[in-house]
């Protein structure tokens, strides 16, 4: 099933409709549910969050959880499952969640979440896969095919370069198209050729100065006529802006529901000819096509056994988790040795994010539990208190005096809510001070110690060095503690790699002088060198790489098996590396295929991954790793000939269990007829060098002109304020300051309520500051007029008369009324 599918009996009923009936329906009905047209039998349908669980609302509706969801399974985070490499179990995780969907006649999931980990302090980072644009696409792809295969939608998101939380909604992201394609584009295109979701969703910011709503080149050229696109565009939650523009540019569905505001904008441009009727007729085709999918799902309400669903999240969760180090396999835990579990994440875990993704578990199970069923000897310290971890020495003194007692220490620290959630960025990269004090003091007082993480994200680790073994957790759902327990004594096997980097300081990051912007505009000066297409091509030493992770056991990786060294254009060259489980457990490993172009005409990063494979393998069973190479392996966007092109020449295919544990090499001659432009060839990307010294510089205006093709455009100021003017711009005023603060409490009350939830209140009030004031009006469904607005504009720009003439003009009966 899919949108195509019902092209044909949704524009039969499109062409019975009203003109206000088809404009009815280019907006939600509410919060969750699209419009209908009760009299041709088009029912409302449902959609809803999120990437990692299902989080139905049946009565109080909001998007930033504040409400309580249905019960349903929480499977760890896209950012634990990234690290598991394993296409079939995320595609098993997919029919799961599909299955829920459809026993609560939900027509379509909102994810997965797939835009690229540029900076490591976006707040929801834990909602994405990965640095890389490959993996990326490749893990989508195959959750979006389980979730389908349920006959429920997926909404792939957020279309596109939404890399921070920081003025999502109106923030400019200034990249080249080189960079946008190769990096930020990818892993759409992947999953989108490979899966078709039902839906995308666009998201909030610009793209050079365009916003993703009404961009005609991203929704129209890129999405569907160059990737072959099928499905439905659909906002994020308040990111139409101009709605007529975005019927014109290829946006389906906005939502939520905007009370009506923009339907009788839109009918109105038809009705005055500014609008094309049959680009109308084409975005409620498409609208329609989704209810009639969504009126099928509720004649099938499939029995679902959560238990095993629960059963399925903690596999999933010990498949992600990544043991990092392990000196002298400090791990598994014997079960008879002393044990001193510290740290209330033990008990209290953290196993999610805040925010839109948050589900409502049928069960949980905390580490403390699962690690006293298993270990005979466990005492417990908590460390700090798990929702602030304020400064407390009395508890740093009490876990030091248990860890004395014991042979071994197991740590659980990482990131308590408050540090990263939805609507707003991390201010660094830090763990809680009582954290860094907690691991100082306690591998002081005993050598053998554990460091368990729980964190959506990568943190600095200024201890790792002192610390014989430590274990990335991740937000490893709602089985996650029980998961991590096998895992401590050896129940399981840790199988996961890091899908991201772990640097050594936060100013590493090629992105860091440009994060997270300023003046509304973010500028992506970096280019292709992000995550460690950057640390390898820099050479620059990093904390534990991507693609890192370490078992219980061991393997070898044999010579790799090939046909020959030749590829020409357009064909496929498969070949095979055998690897070996050396040790004696069972245990799982990743074999991850990297591209070198050491002769390249044009900048390109040391290596890109451009396959994998995981293999799961019995003491002493060897398996082959089968890999391939095509087009896509060795290709780049070259914008001087504007499109993809296969150079020629001698390429490095490196074979390793991580980006920086190359196993095997071997080299292949690339045959091809394509040319680099002049103009692919004058771009020499930014300054490497710069990059390693922080230079402000290492790519000047100069340099990104000849990157962008275009000059630098400039940063936009803050006055006049505009209809894009976010609350706490305006609040600088005297008369704004008045404003904001009504405003922001009224916006609070659509999307929830107040609560004593100290991470939802700080969310809440980063998303109020930097709502712009179109939002303001779409989300108050009209109690606040688009006329409302302008007088307000006007009042707080000092055109007094005008906003005296607009405020007439408001008041002024319609020809209806008279």
């Amino acid at each position: 099933m899919s949108i195509k599918s019902e092209h044909n009996e949704a524009a039969a009923l499109v062409a019975q409709m009203t003109l206000a009936e088809k404009s009815s329906l280019t907006s939600g009905r509410d919060f969750w549910h699209l419009e209908g047209v009760a009299r041709l039998g088009v029912n409302p349908v449902m959609v809803t969050d999120g990437p990692h669980g299902l989080r139905k609302q049946d009565k109080s509706a909001d998007h930033v959880g504040l409400n309580k969801s249905v019960p349903a399974t929480c499977f760890p985070t896209a950012s634990a499952l990234a690290a598991s490499w394993d296409t079939q179990l995320i595609h098993t995780v997919g029919i799961a969640l599909g299955r829920e969907c459809a026993a609560e006649q939900v027509t379509v999931l909102l994810g997965p979440g797939v835009n690229i980990k540029r900076h490591p302090l976006c707040g929801r980072n834990f909602e994405y896969f990965s640095e890389d644009p490959w993996l990326t696409g490749k893990l989508a792809s195959a959750m979006i095919k389980g979730v389908q295969s349920q006959g429920v939608g997926t909404s792939i998101k957020h279309f596109a370069v939404n890399n921070q939380e920081h003025g999502r909604m109106y923030i400019d992201a200034i990249v080249d198209e080189r960079t946008l394609r190769e990096i930020y584009l990818r892993g759409f295109e992947i999953a989108i050729k490979e899966a078709q979701p039902w839906t995308v969703m666009c998201a909030y910011n610009r793209v050079n100065d365009t916003y993703c709503s009404e961009h005609d080149w991203l929704l129209n050229k890129v999405l569907r006529q160059e990737w072959g696109f099928e499905g439905l565009v659909m906002t994020d939650w308040g990111a139409a802006n101009n709605r007529v523009a975005g019927v014109t540019s290829g946006l389906d569905l906005e939502m939520p529901g905007n009370g009506g505001i923009n339907d009788r904008l839109v009918q109105q441009a038809v009705e005055e000819g500014t609008l094309d009727e049959t680009l109308l007729d084409r975005a409620v085709t498409r609208c329609v096509a989704l209810n009639l999918l969504g009126n099928k799902i509720q004649t099938n309400k499939p029995d679902v056994d959560l238990t095993a669903h629960h059963q399925l999240a903690k596999r999933a969760a010990i498949e992600s988790m990544v043991l990092l180090k392990n000196e002298s396999s400090l791990l598994p835990l014997d079960p008879q040795t002393p044990v001193a579990i510290i740290g209330a994440f033990a008990k209290f875990a953290r196993f999610q994010g805040t925010g839109s993704s948050q589900v409502n578990p049928t069960q949980t199970e905390n580490a403390w539990d699962a690690l006293q069923a298993l270990g005979q000897n466990l005492t417990y310290a908590p460390g700090y208190d798990p929702k602030t971890s304020v400064p407390d020495t009395t508890l740093i003194a009490e876990a030091v005096s248990i860890a004395k007692q014991a042979k071994i220490a197991v740590i659980f620290a990482g990131l308590p809510n408050i540090f990263e959630s939805e609507g707003f960025d991390r201010s660094h990269m830090a763990l809680p001070d009582q954290h860094n004090q907690l691991i100082d003091a306690v591998a002081q007082a005993n050598p053998n110690t554990v460091v368990v993480l729980t964190n959506g994200a990568p943190v600095l680790m200024p201890w790792a060095d002192r610390i014989p073994a430590i274990m990335e957790g991740y937000l490893g759902g709602q089985s996650g503690g029980s998961a991590m327990a096998d895992l401590l004594y050896g129940i399981g096997n840790p199988g996961g790699k890091l899908a991201e980097t772990f640097q050594l300081n936060q100013a590493d990051a090629p992105s860091d002088l440009n994060f997270p912007g300023q003046q509304r505009q973010v500028q992506y000066r970096e280019g292709l060198y992000v995550g460690y297409r950057y640390f390898d091509t820099a050479q620059l030493p990093v904390r534990f790489p991507f693609g890192h992770g370490l078992s219980y056991t061991t393997f070898n990786v044999g010579p790799v098996l090939r046909e020959r060294d030749t590829f020409s254009s357009g064909e496929t060259l498969k070949f095979s590396a055998p690897v070996t489980n050396t040790g004696d457990r069972s245990g799982s490993e990743v074999i991850q295929m990297y591209v070198r172009a050491p002769q390249s005409e044009t900048y390109r990063p040391a290596q890109e991954l451009k396959d994998f494979c995981k293999l799961h393998l019995d003491p002493g069973a060897t398996k082959n790793a089968d890999l391939c190479l095509n087009n896509s392996s060795f290709e780049i966007y070259d914008v001087g000939h504007g499109q993809w092109i296969v150079p020629a020449g001698l390429y490095e295919i490196a074979i390793g269990t991580s980006s920086r544990d190359i196993k095997q090499q071997f080299t292949v001659e690339v045959i091809s007829k394509d040319s680099i432009s002049s103009a692919a060839a004058a771009n020499k990307g930014p300054r490497l060098e710069a990059l390693l010294t922080s230079d402000e510089q290492f790519c000047d205006d100069t340099q990104f002109s000849m990157m962008l093709g275009k000059p630098v455009p400039a940063k936009e100021p803050s006055r006049p304020f505009h209809e894009n003017s976010a609350l706490v711009e305006i609040g600088e005023t005297w008369m704004g300051a008045k404003f904001k603060k009504k405003v922001a409490e009224a916006f609070k009350q659509n999307m929830g309520g107040n609560s004593n939830n100290e991470t939802l209140n700080k969310m809440f009030e980063e998303m109020a500051n930097h709502m712009p004031l179109r939002g303001i009006a779409l989300f108050s469904r009209g109690k606040i007029s688009l006329q409302d607005l302008h007088v307000m504009l006007a009042l707080l720009n000092n055109r007094y008369l005008e906003a005296f003439r607009l405020w007439r003009q408001s008041r002024r009966p319609s020809s209806s009324e008279e």
